[in-house]
């Protein structure tokens, strides 16, 4: 579905808004984010994926394609329910303000949801009581699968499922049922935790909502190959039948981010199996996900037409292959099933003329990065006037580096080339005019990461180095950082180049 207005937007994933709990929450910061964004003209906020993270703590890799991190919920909207007490959170550890602590945030915030969710069985009202009840039974499709998983997870201390016993692992029906009777309390917890966070998501979607702002999601592909996802319907991966391994491993091959390519490690889809049941387990994810967000980015949407897949025991990505998928069959009967939706195709990398018309068939909005502009000629498509209007722009993404960063590392000769494109001198700080290119392009929505807004460089500011298997995606700004001065800034340019919401509604009228 075409973009149907210019706009504009930052993304922020939550983890990374300011707040005393070591990591970014649903509380009060978020809602002063939201203030930000409606006070500087944007209308959008895009985030990363939302799920429970495991190894490595990257939102890509997730327990569950709909399940929320329980590391986002609000600890003080709990507290003033009476679930935790004052004390509860007068006793948790300082954290540095400007980093995530993984580790230690789970020491100290996985206890609390623990005894919040006790307080709840034996505290709420009939009424609470009904409303997570109701959760229940509108989430079981996916819901109890999760709930089990992890209660399962946590009786083996962490092993992956297909590392658990073999009955267990292939979901033998006798062995299920007594693992649900003997972890019941386990499987009321992870229930718990899903209905308030999807509680206190709705009600901050909701707020943005009523103040003119639409949440942008972010699907991956792909889903870990420990979740529940993979563990409840293994007929539609491409598995070991006796192991439970990936018998073809995702990734890329080499690229603009890595020679060897990426090896992602998760099992890829078996398309025939999906084919067969009219993409059942697809579309119910993207229907869920319609519950979260309002517009959805569908991380490496090339996959839908050819993906990489590396067979088992490979250490790289470089021995894949490209093989087919099913995108045109199941985009139609998406479209057949849930109408018209707001999807942007995540086109960066190896695009295939085949790609380009997969996503043009179905009007799917594609990316466009300014940091990938400036170093070939002038049919580079990444350059702004060679901008479709249906596209949304970046000056980067949560895989590049800041603004700041990428310009510091490139030579005296590439910076000129830079600036030439800009207006021949530097008459204005690298990031503020790499934000007025963004802004005053023809694409219909241009968003900015928050760190480029701060003028942050890679060390400040960096929130993934793609390759890297740990110390990522745990960058924080300070409050004192979102000065009124930068909104107004912000603001102005959006007027300037037609994407404040005042000129929607002329546009309406």
């Amino acid at each position: 579905m075409p973009l149907s207005r210019r706009a504009s937007g930052i993304l922020l994933h939550p983890t990374s808004l300011p707040g005393r709990f070591g990591i970014g929450d649903l509380g009060q910061e978020a809602y002063r984010f939201i203030d930000f964004l409606v006070e500087s003209g944007q209308q959008v906020w895009q985030i990363l994926p939302i799920g429970p993270t495991g190894y490595g703590n990257s939102p890509y890799l997730s327990y569950s394609a709909l399940a929320g991190n329980p590391l986002l919920i609000n600890l003080e909207w709990l507290e003033s329910e009476g679930l935790l007490s004052a004390t509860d959170l007068a006793n948790l550890p300082e954290f540095k303000g400007d980093r995530v602590d993984y580790d230690r945030v789970i020491a100290s915030k996985m206890p609390l949801l623990r005894k919040a969710s006790q307080n709840f069985f034996t505290l709420a009202t009939s009424e609470k009581v009904q409303a997570f009840e109701i959760f229940c039974q509108k989430q079981a499709y996916w819901l109890n699968d999760y709930a089990l998983f992890m209660a399962i997870k946590e009786e083996f201390q962490g092993k992956s499922w297909y590392q658990w016993d073999k009955k267990l692992a292939k979901r033998d029906r006798d062995t299920l049922a007594t693992y649900r009777e003997q972890l019941q309390p386990e499987i009321f917890f992870h229930q718990y935790v899903q209905s308030e966070f999807f509680r206190q998501w709705s009600t901050l979607k909701e707020y943005a909502n009523q103040n003119g702002v639409e949440i942008f999601g972010d699907i991956p592909i792909y889903v870990a190959h420990d979740s529940a996802d993979v563990w409840a319907n293994p007929e539609i991966f491409r598995l070991d039948e006796e192991t439970g391994e990936a018998e073809l491993m995702a990734g890329v091959p080499p690229d603009y981010f890595s020679e060897t390519g990426q090896l992602w490690g998760n099992p890829v889809y078996n398309w025939k199996v999906l084919e067969e049941t009219k993409f059942k387990w697809w579309v119910k994810r993207i229907e869920g996900m319609l519950n979260y967000v309002d517009l959805m980015r569908i991380d490496h949407f090339r996959g839908f037409e050819a993906y990489w897949a590396v067979p088992q025991g490979e250490k790289v990505a470089t021995n894949g292959e490209w093989l087919k998928a099913s995108g045109r069959e199941f985009f139609t009967i998406l479209k057949e099933d849930l109408g018209e939706l707001p999807i942007v195709a995540e086109d960066l990398g190896v695009i295939t003329p085949g790609v380009e018309e997969l996503r043009d068939r179905f009007e799917f909005p594609g990316m466009k990065i300014l940091h990938f502009a400036f170093d070939s000629g002038t049919d580079n498509g990444f350059l702004p006037f060679n901008y479709p209007h249906n596209c949304v722009v970046y000056t980067g993404t949560h895989d590049n580096n800041t603004t700041v960063g990428w310009f510091e590392v490139r030579s005296p000769e590439e910076k000129q080339r830079v600036w030439d494109y800009l207006g021949g001198e530097a008459t204005e700080e690298i990031h503020w005019a790499m934000i007025r290119l963004t802004l005053s392009s023809v694409a219909k929505l241009a968003i900015i990461p928050l760190q480029d807004l701060l003028g942050l460089n890679e060390e400040e500011g960096r929130m993934n180095l793609p390759g890297r298997a740990e110390g990522n995606w745990d960058w924080r700004y300070n409050p004192q950082q979102l000065t009124s001065e930068i909104g107004d800034r912000l603001a102005k340019l959006t007027e300037v180049y037609g994407r404040s919401p005042e000129q929607k509604e002329e546009e309406e009228y």
